[in-house]
């Protein structure tokens, strides 16, 4: 395909040939560093330059360069790692004449390996003066000026790598994100899981209500779908008798994006036999304040907007009494689906073709209470019809054991006291599928394996799923989920 350059890529395009008649390999070879800037600032940022200069350190740097000056015989650059940016002083002297032709051809951009002495400059900066110097990738595009701030904020996410070069608070979100995770998998496993990996391809839509992403294996000649949900292969574990299982993982919904979707996402799902929703609270709490303390050394963070503070004990409310609160409608009450519709039009909610009273209850709480959900709040008792795969309350079976995890509006987790009866779990696909054939196209398949599975015996469990990329967002005060991803899924260019 012909590319079509500009004056300054035909000119660093000059300058890959000029290093290619000096005998160097533009796009380089291995080169044995020793240090990161990071790791010098921190050992020896305070050492004097006399200290220095007694010490005589010698360090193996590489990066890319950002920034380039000469002053006759002498040079100066900074590069930047992984870690950060170091200068390093370049000494036609020190280096020889043929080498200093070197660092003269190399632009910002290009990619350098630098032997030589820590010292600090007459300024006071930390530096590296260069003794051994050697170029080790030709950048064929010039870097943008100030990229943080392109017109088109999107190109960021289009190209991330130009981005994390830039942009050093997308850097240190991009290591943020890892840390978080380990320190995740540090507490699960501290807590007696067992991390497991389940499938991702499903014959069939369970776990959750959504749309599913639709594939072929052609082997079988067969359609499956890209798993919308992890929770029933690692309910089946708890009645093989692993009793805490856990797993990170992608999962795939096939639904619109905004700031707070991703059609490709990362949740974790954890499972404890012999525990309940108080167990699933804990456990959450725990989570998020170890994440605060362990990685970001605080419980309080600015996220939309808003200061939220992780100290616990956090606020619980069940959904009724939120609604009540909000609106004065008394879902206590024992009204009729006459009734219930009734309200709906009298508060302006929408009710759709296959609504029963409980999904009127949740679209209310969706419009009047959800966004007001700001500090870390437990919300319990959701109508059954909108959780299949959860226990009845025995109280009032028109609701079941499970709560949602709210912060700053948004829902973060999403936890149950497990259903493991397997009739009232068949009874429970099987009024999914009447929901399907009532025109729900994000309602459950039956499956049976996982009704044969529980006729076993699964002992009583509580579990629950979290929103691993919302968690980070909270984490690194982000405002969009594209943020937290490396390389969020994106609109086509030509779209409109």
């Amino acid at each position: 395909m012909e590319q079509n350059l500009n004056d300054q890529q035909l000119a660093r395009r000059e300058k890959l040939r000029q290093l290619e008649e000096l005998g160097i390999e533009p796009f380089g070879n291995a080169f044995k560093v020793t240090y990161h800037a990071a790791q010098l600032r921190e050992q020896y940022g305070e050492n004097s330059k006399e200290e220095l200069e007694e010490l005589n350190l010698q360090v193996s740097v590489a990066g890319r360069i950002m920034s380039k000056r000469r002053m006759g015989k002498l040079g100066f650059m900074h590069i930047q790692d992984k870690s950060g940016q170091i200068q390093i002083v370049v000494n036609k002297g020190v280096v020889g004449e043929d080498v200093y032709e070197i660092f003269k051809i190399n632009d910002v951009g290009d990619i350098v390996g630098i032997e030589g002495q820590l010292v600090k400059t007459d300024s006071g900066e930390l530096s590296v003066k260069a003794l051994k110097y050697t170029h080790l990738s030709k950048s064929l595009r010039p870097l943008p000026e100030k990229f943080h701030g392109l017109t088109d904020i999107e190109e960021r996410y289009r190209r991330r790598y130009v981005d994390l070069i830039m942009n050093q608070d997308s850097k240190q979100i991009a290591f943020l994100r890892p840390a978080i995770l380990r320190c995740i998998r540090n507490y699960m496993d501290r807590q007696g899981y067992t991390e497991v990996e389940t499938p991702v391809l499903t014959t069939l839509l369970t776990g959750a209500s959504a749309r599913p992403f639709i594939t072929h294996h052609n082997a079988q000649d067969l359609d499956m779908y890209l798993r919308i949900a992890l929770e029933l292969p690692l309910k089946r574990l708890l009645v093989g008798g692993m009793e805490a299982v856990y797993e990170i993982g992608r999962t795939f919904r096939n639904e619109g994006m905004d700031k707070m979707h991703n059609p490709e996402f990362t949740m974790m799902e954890a499972y404890l036999a012999y525990s309940n929703l108080e167990g699933m609270m804990e456990l959450t709490e725990g989570l998020f304040t170890t994440i605060g303390r362990e990685v970001f050394n605080k419980l309080e963070y600015n996220y939309e907007g808003n200061l939220i503070s992780l100290a616990g004990p956090w606020k619980r409310i069940s959904m009724v009494d939120a609604i009540k609160e909000k609106c004065g409608v008394d879902f206590n009450e024992h009204y009729t689906l006459e009734q219930a519709k009734a309200l709906a039009k009298e508060h302006q909610v929408e009710v759709e073709s296959h609504f029963t009273v409980g999904h009127i209850i949740n679209a209310f709480f969706e419009k009047f209470v959800e966004e007001t959900l700001i500090q870390p709040t437990f919300l319990y008792g959701h109508p059954i019809e909108i959780s299949p795969l959860t226990r009845s309350r025995k109280d009032d079976p028109r609701f079941v054991e499970r709560f949602e995890l709210f912060i700053g509006g948004h829902e973060f987790c999403n936890a149950y006291t497990e259903l493991n009866d397997p009739i009232d779990q068949l009874q429970r696909f099987e009024a999914q599928l009447a929901e399907k054939k009532a025109g729900n196209d994000e309602a459950s398949d039956i499956d049976m394996d996982f009704v044969e599975a529980l006729e076993y015996g699964m002992p009583p469990a509580g579990g629950i799923g979290y929103g691993i990329d919302r968690l980070v967002m909270l984490f690194t005060e982000s405002e969009t989920i594209r943020d937290v991803l490396l390389f969020p899924t994106m609109k086509s260019r030509n779209s409109d």
